[in-house]
């Protein structure tokens, strides 16, 4: 019986252009993911949106002084783009502006309300005399109380990680007028996460096979004692709180967006026609949700979202969070949309095919330590691996076939020991890379791959076809049908990862259905099959054009 796997994937403010950061630390890792699943002939469902009430949004819509709509609008379109020329596929990705988000988050809100994890309390919050207005926590910049970070936000640490309110910041300024803020009480309500902590140490505490990292800092923060958060902002821009009376002020992005993997999630069975059908990714117990995210992200979905989960009762917890660390710019600098410095992933693909990308930066995902992207190290990615070790390999063998077998399969006959041993070797890597897939290891999974490449390199060059058709054409005849078949096997061992040029690939190897219908599976390709001629799969890259991967 075929798994049931919900991948849900960070959402994306609209805000600005994506940078390698964002889809190396959680969008490709996702979509490797869901690609293998979908291979395995799992029920897999991606979704994510992009969030359109984040308060980055106000304030590029304040810089500009237009309405916070027009930003929306114009970056969810770019975000909607980098998608579909990366390959990125998605079951659902939607946006937090939608009537069925809004819905979704109000009856979370009032669930949670009727259950008493909610409650109203006033608090101390900093207030721009100069604006005169109340400063949500994306609004005051200052010093992290923790690590002294200058430039940490009003409600986390970029440097440590520390959550915060902004009311805890040394220093702080407002980012509307540089004014320092004055503190003024307000009433919000408040998310009860003191009266969910026991049962998040509970169920945290088991979770062997989370990244070290994610645990450890997960229990940390549970071990330090959690501190209610506010919900609410005196903010005019967001999902209203549906609660008479309390029309000023809007439910905070923090708290609605998590829920945007459950609305999300609706939305998808309501477009299939089955609207019904997201409770079988939710409600199942059997079913395994895994959340793709960036480190900046772990307390949001390890603590909070398992908390509203908790409170909200009979929804599946998180199975698993694979967070990454950063990739950082080659100069050392981080990426980062706030302060406007990045690898922009479309400027990329302006240049680079989407394959050579996906490849490189599947090769530098961030998985255990932050990683640094490379131009250079992405043109030697393509030349010396993608071309060097793979694509030569498949393009040289069908180019053989074609000039000597008239571009049919041949017999291979009984095989010698070392035709067996690749096709055993070939077979054997689908077990070690689905494991290393199914553990979000995917840099080693692609290693195990090109692995399997490398032998079947050597295999011909000690077996020689080229020579060997001019004597002993059924030499030639078995170590190319072999050679042939071990090709096909690395095709679908790497077609999570690259799944343009694998595609075409398949379809030179003489088939004419897809790779998804052939499935995950170890198959020879059947003598008397006739190929199409062979194709370059990639592109040899001399220099990086100047000034793509700048800030």
């Amino acid at each position: 019986m075929p798994d049931r796997i919900l991948v849900c994937v960070a959402w994306p403010y609209a805000n600005y252009l994506l940078h390698v950061g964002h889809v190396a630390g959680a969008y490709l890792p996702a979509d490797i993911f869901a690609r293998y699943h979908r291979l395995r002939g799992n029920e897999t469902v991606m979704v994510s949106g992009s969030d359109c009430h984040g308060t980055p949004i106000t304030v590029s819509a304040d810089k500009e002084g237009v309405e916070p709509r027009a930003i929306v609008d114009r970056y969810h379109a770019k975000i909607v783009e980098t998608w579909e020329r990366l390959g990125i596929q998605w079951e659902c990705y939607t946006t937090t502006l939608t009537e069925n988000h809004y819905a979704t988050t109000q009856e979370v809100f009032l669930k949670l309300l009727e259950k008493d994890y909610l409650y109203r309390r006033t608090q101390d919050q900093l207030y721009d005399p100069d604006a005169n207005r109340f400063l949500p926590d994306r609004y005051v910049e200052g010093t992290c109380p923790k690590c002294g970070y200058g430039e940490a936000r009003g409600d986390q640490c970029d440097n440590c990680g520390s959550q915060m309110d902004a009311i805890d910041l040394l220093n702080p300024r407002s980012r509307m007028t540089g004014a320092t803020p004055i503190v003024r009480e307000s009433e919000h309500y408040f998310l009860r996460l003191s009266a969910l902590e026991a049962g998040l140490k509970e169920w945290v505490a088991p979770k062997d096979h989370w990244r070290r990292n994610v645990q450890n800092f997960t229990l940390g923060m549970l071990n330090e004692g959690l501190i209610d958060r506010a919900i609410t902002r005196d903010i005019a821009w967001g999902v209203p709180v549906p609660v008479e009376g309390w029309d000023e002020k809007r439910i905070y992005v923090w708290f609605d967006a998590v829920i945007g993997y459950l609305s999300a999630t609706r939305e998808w069975a309501q477009r299939k026609g089955e609207p019904e059908d997201w409770r079988r990714f939710w409600e199942d117990p059997n079913a395994r949700s895994y959340y793709f995210i960036g480190k900046d992200n772990i307390p949001f979905h390890t603590v909070i979202w398992p908390a509203m989960l908790m409170g909200y009762g009979g929804l599946n917890l998180p199975y698993d969070v694979p967070a990454n660390q950063y990739v950082n710019m080659a100069s050392g600098a981080k990426q980062s949309k706030s302060a406007g410095t990045g690898t922009w992933v479309l400027n990329l693909l302006d240049v680079y095919a989407p394959d050579t990308l996906r490849f490189y930066l599947t090769s530098i995902f961030p998985e255990t330590s932050d990683s640094v992207f490379s131009e250079d190290d992405l043109i030697r990615a393509n030349n010396d691996v993608l071309i060097g070790t793979w694509g030569n390999l498949a393009n040289r063998v069908i180019s053989m076939i074609h000039r000597n077998f008239e571009g049919v399969v041949p017999e291979s006959g009984e095989l010698a020991p070392e035709s067996s041993a690749l096709l055993a070797d070939a077979a054997a890597a689908f077990g070690t890379v689905a494991s290393e897939f199914e553990a979000c290891h995917f840099r080693n999974a692609v290693q195990e791959a090109l692995r399997v490449a490398q032998a079947a390199n050597r295999y011909l060059d000690e077996r020689a076809p080229w020579k060997a058709v001019k004597t002993d054409r059924a030499h030639a005849a078995q170590t190319l049908a072999t050679a042939l078949s071990a090709i096909n096997a690395i095709k679908t061992l790497l077609h999570p990862v690259i799944p343009f040029t694998t595609a075409t690939l398949h379809e030179d190897l003489g088939f004419d259905d897809t790779i998804g219908e052939r499935g995950w599976v170890f198959e020879t390709i059947s003598p008397g099959t006739r190929l199409r001629p062979a194709r370059p799969l990639y592109t040899k890259i001399d220099t990086a054009p100047a000034g793509v991967a700048g800030a």
